[in-house]
């Protein structure tokens, strides 16, 4: 279309990653005389499409960390009564973890999750599509008692077992679990071509991906309470913005150029 109605100039902020396509579109309007000039406003283009290039550049998902937190910095108590989430954030933000899930095209948790808090891991709270449900269970403790096996959202469960039953809802993907597991996850995704992941584990699989480095953005809220015990919440280095959810704080962390 440029072409045909002979516009001379074309400004692009960015070159298209995706190895298909990349400069294949730069170079056939250059070979039909259009001045194309590139790099205008390239780190915002980045920020606007950061998942894509991500996918195409590292071969993985964009990944986000999120997990709520105690005052004095623990996620949840020892011992609790009823396998429910035991909250710490406000309704707020927890109307806004849901937005966050609508945005995302798949969502990350491990076994213990499971097993404590029987979540949905929908967006029940908010208007959009559910993620795909990545579940870790490596020895496959997670019956079809919980919520996370009830064929509702398609879901991936990646295991050690060699369970070969499988349908359209729920996948089983056999592997290794060592210390390239984050590695492992990570191609998984890729195959099923997933641009994005929210990882809403607990500490034991949110500090695999720190350890490993392999994520791009933590979110972190913390809540207007205090724990004085229990399972201590991950800790990053790092500058981070903040921002008041009501009575909650978000910290907001950074880990691309």
């Amino acid at each position: 279309m440029i072409v045909a109605y002979k516009i001379p100039n074309v400004v692009v902020g960015i070159i298209d990653p995706n190895s298909k396509v990349a400069g294949n579109g730069i170079k056939q309007l250059k070979e039909n005389g259009v001045t194309v000039t590139v790099g205008i406003l390239a780190k915002e283009c980045y920020e606007i499409n950061k998942r894509f290039f991500t996918f195409h550049q590292k071969k993985r998902p964009y990944i986000i960390l999120k997990w709520a937190e105690s005052l004095d910095g623990y996620m949840t108590p020892l011992e609790r009564e009823k396998k429910e989430p035991f909250w710490i954030s406000n309704e707020y933000s927890r109307q806004l973890v849901h937005k966050w899930r609508s945005e995302e095209q798949a969502i990350l948790v491990g076994t213990n999750t499971v097993i404590d808090d029987n979540p949905k891991l929908d967006v029940r709270n908010w208007t959009g599509k559910n993620p795909i449900r990545i579940v870790l269970d490596r020895t496959g403790k997670i019956s079809n008692d919980y919520f996370i096996k009830d064929k509702k959202t398609k879901t991936i469960i990646v295991t050690e077992q060699q369970i070969l039953t499988t349908n359209d809802n729920v996948i089983y993907e056999n592997v290794i679990f060592d210390n390239q597991l984050t590695s492992t996850i990570c191609a998984i995704l890729f195959k099923y071509d997933l641009q994005s992941l929210i990882i809403e584990g607990g500490k034991k699989t949110l500090q695999t991906f720190i350890d490993a480095n392999i994520w791009d953005e933590a979110r972190v809220i913390i809540g207007n309470v205090t724990l004085q015990d229990g399972i201590k919440a991950p800790v990053l280095d790092g500058n981070y913005k903040t921002e008041k959810i009501k009575t909650n704080q978000l910290k907001h962390f950074i880990n691309y150029d």
